[in-house]
């Protein structure tokens, strides 16, 4: 019985229709929560939505700690003391807090602080463990860890030296080298808000060079995160083949 539960709660596998069934009403629920984040006023009809996904998510947190020695593979007893300090039941605990206040009157504490309020965002990484894609996705970047940190420190590097090259040539356009840091990091990425931006002709020059570059290194992990799905997705494939 606790391994077919295992079953239907994992990442449905092939021609499982209950599982299947399961993962997509979670999906929907973890959506349907993030709804009254969208509005600034509270309505009934959210404390209804708030109370039942709370409620669901409980329930799924429960099995999945009754459950957790067929995940952890590390005997019963170790397998259920290990599995709240886990990266996906802290996520779920967190995911469930901030509607703790709405089950019970006497959480005074967190209904005091809106930036609990706020948390209900993380149900969106929740969501992850429930979409293959996003599962080998999550995979691809596990694996490509040491590239991507060499790209985030490549990044970061860069930031900081345009950021003090801009930030001498243009003291008058940047106040602070936090200004500096926070119109180099906007050049990187390509957005580009206009807020900050030098106006000397120098000043133009090193934006037009630390955008160039930055092409190229915001284009880094993408290639990496891509070339690791299809890998990924080959894999897979094959698997199913045979």
């Amino acid at each position: 019985m606790r391994k077919r539960i295992y079953e239907i709660i994992e990442v449905a596998r092939p021609g499982d229709r209950v599982s299947n069934f399961y993962d997509t009403a979670m999906l929907c629920l973890i959506l349907l929560s993030l709804v009254p984040l969208a509005f600034k006023d509270s309505y009934p009809l959210f404390n209804v939505i708030e109370r039942i996904t709370v409620a669901v998510f409980i329930a799924d947190y429960a099995l999945r700690w009754l459950t957790a020695d067929y995940k952890l593979r590390g005997g019963k007893v170790i397998s259920f003391l290990r599995y709240p300090l886990t990266l996906w039941a802290l996520v779920d605990l967190i995911s469930i807090l901030p509607a703790l206040n709405l089950l019970s009157s006497g959480f005074k504490l967190l209904r005091s602080l809106r930036m609990i309020r706020a948390l209900r965002v993380l149900r969106v990484a929740k969501a992850m463990r429930y979409s293959r894609s996003l599962i080998i996705i999550a995979s691809v970047i596990e694996r490509s860890r040491r590239a991507l940190g060499a790209v985030m420190i490549l990044a970061v590097g860069y930031i900081l030296i345009s950021a003090l090259i801009v930030f001498n040539v243009e003291p008058d356009s940047f106040r602070t080298f936090f200004d500096a840091v926070y119109w180099a990091t906007v050049s990187l990425t390509t957005v580009g808000y206009g807020d900050l931006y030098p106006v000397t002709t120098l000043g133009r020059l090193v934006a037009m060079i630390s955008s160039l570059f930055g092409i190229a290194v915001v284009a880094l992990p993408a290639g990496i995160i891509t070339a690791g799905y299809m890998e990924a997705l080959q894999k897979e494939r094959e698997q199913t083949e045979k």
